[in-house]
């Protein structure tokens, strides 16, 4: 009987094989349904995306055109500023050539290019750790974050609403909190003597603007979120905490200017009374607003708003008084980004550091430049931010009892295309001995080099933090290790010793380790055996001082005051009045106070000599 034949004979082939078939076609309709559904909603979601970008695209194309229109009409007045600049040769040639993260730009320039096209991309090194949280995220969580999103049927606020509304909060809370500061008795008056601060109320569009525009402020990632909590950023989440249940946040390196302000707001002697001043604060985002026109914008837009406010500061009845030499300034990007050295539209950065007017001010950055006499090098944030005395006592209390398991570790890429980098030798250095060096890699890929907890895990861990050069001569990563108690081994003086005068000892040795970057190039210093042959003594000796800075190098919380501590914010306001008191004295004993750009600064202000030295040849001038 054939396998098809039934107990009767007849053939299978009866109802129940048709009943097969419509079951069949169903399926086949029903997942065509479904396949057409999904990719309807996906080309929705990626014309919704493109929509975002394309607003975003628009609001900063307008503020482009209009701003170059009004430069245009007032470049009688203020483009006379920056005319007669003396222009030397550019100190460091390898930063305006980009870091040279080849394949990790790669993967960025995609994202750049569905943007525009038809424009390059050049980043550093900071500038990467930033974009990266992009990618790290994820574009399709991004761009919810960008349009908002809805849950149960109701649209959620778009993130940079919730930031703008949040952060307006925070400044009137503040205002009210300080408004009308003067001296309310005859103690406060002798406390405050010498001391008064007077902040220039500026036109809002050299900060606030800024801040409410948050989203023009970066072509690839959504800064609005690193804005919240006074420029603190995002606290940590509780899985990402490192000690405290408080102080630890998702802060951006280039937010300084924004903590700055912020602190400035709770500064004890402000008066609104600029006679009384012994100082006056410019609060003007400079950093914020350069990095709108770093890449592909005219040079004249770069320059629009600092030219702007110099006109500005001139017409003020508190310049005239020592044409700005008791005024300072807080950048918080390094010293390059505002020192384009000529006219070109391809050139780096803009001309702020280099007008007249800026070289009378007080100009603080997180890297100065070594040839300059009056801008000043102070750290970078970290991601620590106590509200109290306390949690700095615990977290130092912490990081003496941390068992430290690797000799010497690095967090860090390489540069294989940048002139004399050591970054190769380092990483081979260090996995050539494995037990004793950590390495957290800054490569494609890889996202743990940008979270805070993997980074203080590492240097918690270590007895030495290798911190060689990147894309300029500082690092965040600097201040990231002191935090954590592990000593910094720098390679060039640029790192560090001439750089946060006010903050780190002058005698380099109590703190950290210097091995010269050509000795390390040319295979002649061996980092294991170097940092293998300091006695136990002499490191804990180091440590010990490592720890004790901690409180000088992080910004506290602007919503609190330390009681017995001095931080960050302190120190560099003890220096600038220092500074500004000492200029008067110059002053008035006739003594030329004018920045002529010294080729021996770093020098003078290092040593108190111009003498011959052995760091000469990092400081040479090509």
């Amino acid at each position: 009987m054939h396998d098809r034949e039934g107990l009767t004979g007849k053939p299978m082939i009866g109802k129940g094989h048709k009943k097969f078939w419509y079951f069949v076609l169903a399926s086949f309709l029903l997942w065509f349904l479904l396949l057409y559904s999904y990719y309807s909603g996906l080309k929705i979601d990626n014309s919704q995306t493109t929509l975002s970008r394309e607003n975003s695209e628009n609001f900063v194309d307008a503020h482009e055109s209009i701003s170059v229109n009004a430069h245009r009409k007032e470049t009688g007045d203020v483009a006379e500023s920056s005319m007669n600049i003396n222009v030397t040769g550019n100190p460091i040639d390898n930063f305006f050539v980009g870091g040279d993260w080849d394949k990790y730009l790669d993967e960025i320039s995609k994202v750049r290019k569905e943007l525009k096209p038809d424009n390059q991309i050049h980043l550093t090194e900071n500038e990467a750790q930033s974009i990266n949280k992009v990618f790290d995220r994820g574009n399709e969580e991004e761009s919810d974050k960008l349009v908002g999103s809805k849950e149960n049927g109701v649209e959620s606020v778009p993130v940079e609403e919730k930031i703008i509304e949040e952060v307006t909060e925070q400044e009137e809370t503040m205002e009210d909190r300080t408004a009308g500061v003067e001296p309310n008795s005859d103690s406060d008056f002798e406390s405050c003597s010498g001391r008064y601060i007077y902040v220039h109320d500026l036109p809002s569009q050299f900060n606030e603007d800024l801040i409410k525009h948050c989203r023009s402020l970066s072509e690839w990632s959504n800064m609005c979120p690193f804005i919240s909590n006074f420029g603190l950023g995002p606290r940590l989440k509780n899985s990402e905490r490192v000690l405290l249940n408080t102080g630890w946040f998702e802060t951006n390196q280039f937010m300084l200017e924004v903590i700055f302000h912020n602190r400035m707001k709770q500064y004890k002697c402000l008066t609104n009374d600029s006679s009384l001043a012994s100082a006056i604060f410019v609060p003007y985002y400079a950093g914020l607003d350069v990095v709108r026109y770093l890449w592909n914008s005219h040079r004249l837009m770069r320059d629009y708003y600092s030219l702007n406010l110099v006109k500005w500061l001139r017409e003020t009845p508190e310049w005239k008084r020592l044409w700005g030499r008791d005024h300072f300034l807080v950048a918080g990007r390094i010293t390059w980004d505002f020192r384009r050295l000529t006219n070109g539209d391809s050139d780096w950065g803009n001309r702020l550091m280099l007008l007249p007017e800026s070289k009378n001010m007080t100009m603080l950055t997180i890297e100065s430049s070594p040839w300059s006499q009056n801008d000043f090098a102070i750290p970078y944030p970290t991601y620590f931010h106590p509200s109290s005395d306390d949690e700095v006592f615990q977290w130092q209390n912490k990081m003496r009892r941390m068992k430290r398991r690797f000799l010497f570790s690095f967090a860090g890429g390489p540069r294989p295309n940048v002139t004399n980098s050591i970054r190769g030798e380092i990483i081979d250095q260090c996995q050539a001995t494995r037990r004793k060096c950590k390495m957290l890699e800054c490569v494609p890929g890889s996202n743990k080099c940008y979270k805070p907890v993997y980074v203080m895990k590492i240097f918690e861990t270590s007895t030495f933090c290798l911190q060689p050069p990147g894309d300029s001569y500082t690092r965040r990563s600097t201040f990231d290790s002191i935090l954590a108690g592990c000593i910094p081994v720098f390679f060039h003086p640029g790192s560090a010793y001439v750089q946060y005068l006010w903050h780190l000892p002058k005698d380099y040795t109590k703190y950290s380790v210097f091995i010269p970057a050509n000795e390390v190039k040319n295979g002649k210093a061996s980092i294991e055996r170097i940092l293998s042959r300091i006695p136990k003594a002499k490191i804990l000796a180091m440590r010990d001082q490592v720890i004790k800075l901690i409180p000088g190098v992080v910004y506290a919380d602007p919503r609190s005051t330390l009681e017995t501590l001095e931080d960050a914010f302190d120190i560099t306001i003890d220096g600038v009045l220092e500074r500004i008191e000492q200029t008067r004295r110059d002053i008035s004993e006739g003594k030329d106070v004018s920045d002529n750009g010294e080729e021996f600064t770093w020098k003078k202000t290092l040593f108190g000599t111009v003498g011959e030295h052995e760091w000469d040849p990092f400081f040479a001038r090509s």
